[in-house]
């Protein structure tokens, strides 16, 4: 078909026109970039300063923000401790028994410390106070004590605690078949209980320090009444599932080792929410046993342990630590040379005269490593009853040759002295430890000043327990007592407690004084303070004039912490168990609080 003429004229205008279209647009499109973009990036720099000074300036205004708000921080808010965390403490040790019947070791004391509340306790003046009791009161002989119980305390398992569970405590104790290390400080003591919370002790005669025995944890009645005594030792009970009504409950044990040897213990405690002193700050308490110092240091070194318990001294290692503080706590007991009256030499006072004239107990102190308090009698120096008049005489080491001569134990310049052909010679016994061992070679060393030839042994601590304390193997023995803040050391020097037959026999000199004698029975059966003083002189007097012992000083608890322990009692103690007397103020954490 033949395409009309005019039709292709028209298309070919048409086609004209778009080209011409697009040779404008593409002229405009041009003229627009070039007056848009092009003639404006010369601009750009000056953009570009504009932008980067902003940025700048608003990186700068957010540093100075933060670097203000952090140095305010010292003048609004301050570190104070917080509620929560876990105590981890550390001690060498083997856990056997947490029932407070028969807990005596330190392991076995703090684990039954946490779970189990006493009548009693100590606060941070070593002062005695209630704790499951609510009042005491007692008649004018001090021969029966009424004791007013708390109402509303609950055991773990939310049973009420009442006047059963104190009665059924002291009552099992009393039962040789129990064979609690208990029983001898409760032998003909009356216990019965008068309501539902009050319990009456009626003692065969009258004793002022009585209510300082109330301090031993008390048993549920309603989970062991019914198990013989003979079993009570063994019980799962005592290992297993442990309930009581302290500030912490049993959570868990885990052992680890086969062998005694290899046996390490962790045990795991968790606060209790109901506890009657009010609900302990740190979330829990977990223990940890090793078999010597060199592991226990180890695991504190790593920073697995938050505190650690036992050490005498801290080590080289931990002493340069930042992170750590060391607490010395001192105790009120006393460390002492007790001199065996019934040993072949010590027999004679001259002897004992001489030995505690001729000792320099400030040079013996020195030896420690740390500040202690010194002690100069039978009695601690912020004790009733104390009288520095009464004081052992102080050191004259010519004044202690002469009383030998003269006692007639001669020697030839620098020999043993010697006495109708025998020489003087002492066996020196006293525990393996650094503090003890450190005094014992600096004692030795001074009476051998003195022509006294002593064979000095040191003993682990269960053989110290055992056999050498109970039948008195030594003719002189370093030895730490616990006194407390009561002056009744009636166990410590009547002559009834060095007789074989005594259940305790910690009578550890053997000293036998008639006029001592009386004057301890009088002491400990008047309530009058004033009077009680009084009663008392003439022991001292006689302690004094017949030397049974040397004492050195006050022993000291040490506690190594990581960083500070807020709410610890650092002013005296009892015993290393007693640090966890106020255990529910403690804090272990911290962080920053408005001031």
């Amino acid at each position: 078909m033949m395409i009309n003429k005019k039709i292709k004229l028209r298309f070919r205008r048409t086609i004209r026109r778009h080209k011409r279209d697009a040779i404008e647009a593409a002229d405009n499109a041009e003229q627009q970039l070039d007056k848009l973009f092009f003639r404006r990036l010369a601009r750009l720099e000056n953009v570009r300063r504009f932008v980067t000074g902003w940025i700048t300036l608003i990186i700068v205004l957010t540093i100075s923000v933060v670097l203000q708000v952090r140095g305010l921080d010292g003048y609004y808010q301050k570190l104070a401790p917080i509620d929560g965390g876990i105590l981890r403490e550390g001690a060498v040790g083997t856990f056997t028994n947490a029932n407070p019947l028969y807990a005596v070791n330190n392991i076995d004391g703090s684990v039954s410390k946490l779970l189990f509340s006493s009548l009693f306790t100590h606060d941070a003046n070593n002062v005695l106070v209630p704790d499951l009791a609510d009042k005491w009161e007692s008649d004018d002989k001090g021969q029966v004590f009424t004791v007013s119980l708390r109402k509303n305390v609950k055991w773990h398992d939310n049973t009420l605690f009442t006047s059963a569970d104190v009665v059924y405590t002291y009552k099992t104790i009393q039962k040789p078949d129990a064979k609690s290390p208990l029983l001898a400080s409760w032998q003909g003591v009356d216990i019965s209980a008068i309501d539902d919370f009050t319990v009456q002790f009626s003692l065969p005669s009258p004793l002022a320090a009585f209510p300082y025995s109330l301090i031993n944890g008390i048993v549920p009645e309603h989970i062991l009444g019914k198990i013989p005594a003979s079993q009570l030792r063994s019980v799962p009970f005592n290992t297993v599932n442990p309930i009581g009504t302290g500030p912490f409950v049993w959570s868990s044990v885990e052992v680890s080792g086969t062998t005694k040897e290899s046996r390490n213990e962790q045990i795991a405690l968790k606060r209790n929410p109901n506890y009657h002193l009010g609900v302990p700050k740190i979330d829990k308490y977990v223990l940890r046993t090793f078999k010597d110092e060199s592991e226990l240091i180890k695991a504190y070194e790593n920073k697995e342990l938050t505190s650690i318990v036992g050490l005498d001294k801290v080590p080289d290692s931990i002493n340069s630590d930042t992170t750590s503080n060391s607490y010395n706590v001192p105790m009120d007991g006393i460390v002492m040379v007790f001199l065996n009256n019934s040993s072949e030499f010590l027999k004679d006072v001259h002897v004992r005269q001489a030995l505690s004239i001729g000792t320099d107990r400030s040079e013996l102190i020195k030896q420690l490593g740390f500040t202690a308090l010194t002690v100069d009698g039978p009695l601690l120096k912020h004790q009733l009853g104390n009288d520095n008049s009464k004081n052992q005489q102080v050191y004259n080491l010519e004044e202690a040759n002469k009383i030998l001569d003269n006692a007639g134990w001669s020697r030839s310049e620098g020999d043993i002295r010697q006495k109708d052909g025998k020489p003087l010679l002492l066996r020196f016994v006293s525990q393996n430890s650094a503090e003890y061992a450190a005094i014992s070679q600096s004692l030795q060393k001074q009476w051998r000043s003195l022509g006294v030839d002593v064979d000095v042994k040191l003993r682990p601590e269960e053989d110290m327990q055992g056999d050498i304390l109970t039948r008195h193997d030594y003719d002189v023995l370093l030895y730490g007592i616990s006194l407390g803040i009561d002056p009744d050391v009636f166990a410590y020097w009547h002559s009834s407690q060095a007789d074989i037959r005594s259940t305790s026999r910690l009578n550890l000199s053997e000293y036998k004084s008639k006029i001592a004698d009386k004057a301890l029975e009088a002491g400990r059966t008047r309530i009058e303070p004033v009077l009680r003083a009084v009663k008392y002189k003439p022991f001292l007097q006689a302690w004094k004039e017949d030397t049974p012992a040397i004492p050195l000083y006050q022993p000291r608890f040490l506690y190594i912490t990581r960083s500070e322990l807020t709410g610890f009692n650092s002013r005296r103690l009892n015993s290393a168990v007693d640090r966890l007397n106020n255990i529910q103020s403690w804090t272990v954490l911290q962080d920053r609080v408005l001031k």
